[in-house]
């Protein structure tokens, strides 16, 4: 399962020169480390399809470029080395516009995500559902099947299809349609499902029903947040999937108290510096960071390593076993020095 997310911004060439460019780059490479498969950027324009294009030709993580309205702008995108194209056959015009983005994409071999979503379903299932004879998701599902349809038609079998509704109940029913009727892969996820607490939750009701049931090639948790947020959620929703499968998560878990008044430890401060980071840590084990001598040790004697408050102290642990005690200043570099050595 490959974890998408989107930047959050329009770019310029000044972007990608100096040390804007070098911080652009930086964070691209954290958000790979951290378990991002595909970064999709916006080109609403030919301006914008040069900086993608360029952009993508300069980074080992692989690049989509999202195309709206004009397919000149997809055709100039396949020009470079982007991974994918992202198109929205309902306002990408006349259907030889989309032969043609689909002849030259098969030509270069990309493969051209399918973007199916309801404000550009054609006219007849639109009035479908205005009138009460389909619902939203069984006109998502069928909007995707006509345009997989011309696909086949047209000989193009790498298509990857989305059908993403702000409605939980949308989603999975026309997800679950599709994946009934046909093979194809697909991306799953909750469109506009709003700031970071709604969105993660909305997303993960629906994501854990498809997971659940197979459905689902690469995701996307889009929410009104940070690309480091959606990477971690869609790492947090693809484990907790695995763990109600009985199934061993890929990656660190990440255990942390909610602190009280016991506490003898910042646990919110420390987390949040140390987040990012640790979703970077490609072996499996288990971290906690716990508040007090309660939540410590014991109650995380599971944990690979980590780190509680006891008294003016701060104690590090691995196992319930604590291997070293130092004051709360040199917390960060104890966990540093213990984290190497996982």
């Amino acid at each position: 399962m490959v974890i998408q997310t989107m930047w959050k911004d329009r770019l310029d060439f000044a972007d990608l020169a100096g040390a804007r460019g070098e911080a652009i780059f930086s964070r691209i490479k954290q958000l790979h480390a951290m378990g991002c498969g595909l970064l999709r950027f916006a080109a609403p324009d030919l301006a914008a399809a040069e900086i993608v294009g360029s952009l993508a030709a300069q980074v080992s993580m692989p690049v989509v470029a999202d195309v709206h309205f004009d397919y000149k702008i997809a055709l100039r995108c396949l020009d470079f080395p982007v991974a994918k194209i992202r198109i929205n056959p309902g306002n990408i015009g006349k259907r030889e516009n989309l032969e043609k983005v689909l002849a030259k994409a098969a030509s270069k071999g990309r493969p051209v995500r399918i973007g199916v979503n309801g404000g550009s379903l054609p006219q007849d299932l639109r009035r479908s559902v205005e009138e009460g004879r389909l619902d939203r998701g069984g006109a998502l599902a069928a909007a995707a099947e006509r345009e997989l349809a011309v696909c086949r038609e047209l000989g193009f079998s790498a298509a990857i299809v989305s059908m993403k509704a702000s409605s939980i109940a949308d989603t999975i029913k026309a997800n679950r349609l599709l994946a009934d009727r046909t093979g194809a892969p697909l991306h799953i996820g909750v469109t506009e499902a709003g700031p970071l607490i709604a969105g993660v939750v909305r997303n993960t009701v629906a994501l854990h029903a498809l997971l659940e049931a197979g459905i689902g090639d690469t995701i996307r948790v889009s929410l009104s947040d940070t690309m480091e947020n959606e990477v971690i959620a869609g790492r947090e929703i693809l484990g907790a999937a695995a763990d109600s499968a009985g199934a061993v998560r890929d990656g660190v878990a990440i255990i942390s108290c909610p602190r009280c008044g016991r506490n003898g430890f910042d646990t919110h401060g420390f987390t949040e510096r140390w987040l990012d980071y640790l979703y970077t840590i490609p072996k499996k084990c288990t971290v906690a960071i716990m508040g007090c001598a309660v939540n410590g040790p014991e109650e995380a004697r599971h944990a690979d390593l980590g780190i509680t408050g006891l008294g003016n102290k701060v104690v590090l642990f691995r196992h319930g076993i604590v291997i070293k005690t130092v004051e709360a200043a040199g917390a960060d570099n104890a966990f540093r020095e213990e984290l190497e050595k996982l």
